[in-house]
């Protein structure tokens, strides 16, 4: 049974990305996005104008401060690989994330980084969702990971970009 990262969400978080699973590296790293091929953090970098070179800390503290955070909609489960497919959908225990939204009065939107991500928040989380987290928006957006290899980082930031639209405008 594999175990996820503890959740990178501070209380002024305005959106919450949600991957399925982390993969390998980034189970390995103790460090989201850490596959070296995985768009993610080049992508966010662009949207939101945060510095590439920084290091992982610096990178989590730079996305909170915009007021986004990021966690999993797995916990746990059973997956040889890193594949979201590989996952043992029997295996799946997924995040308290009913608990976590009911904790976050600022959140204005869910995104689920990926087919995978938003397939488990519809099954798992979505059903469990009572008060206002019952009505956030939840975008479903082209996964950042390198089996995407169909979705160029251009063609991410296009699809990702309407995130902004719940983010305060960065100061300049």
């Amino acid at each position: 049974m594999l175990r996820g990262l503890d959740a990178q969400v501070n209380p002024n978080c305005r959106v919450l990305i949600l991957g399925s699973m982390p993969g390998a590296a980034s189970l390995t790293a103790a460090r989201y996005y850490a596959h070296p091929r995985n768009r993610f953090w080049p992508l966010l970098s662009q949207l939101l104008d945060l510095d590439a070179a920084a290091s992982y800390a610096e990178r989590l503290a730079a996305l909170q401060a915009r007021g986004v955070g990021v966690w999993d909609v797995i916990g746990e489960c059973v997956r040889v690989g890193s594949l979201d497919a590989a996952i043992d959908p029997r295996s799946i225990v997924a995040n308290p994330l009913p608990a976590l939204l009911a904790e976050l009065p600022q959140l204005q939107a869910v995104a689920c980084n990926g087919g995978a991500a938003y397939q488990a928040w519809r099954r798992h989380v979505q059903p469990r969702l009572q008060g206002p987290a019952a009505g956030l928006p939840v975008l479903p957006l082209p996964s950042t990971s390198p089996a995407n290899a169909g979705f160029s980082l251009s063609r991410l930031r296009q699809a990702w970009t309407p995130l902004l639209t719940y983010l305060p405008p960065q100061a300049p």
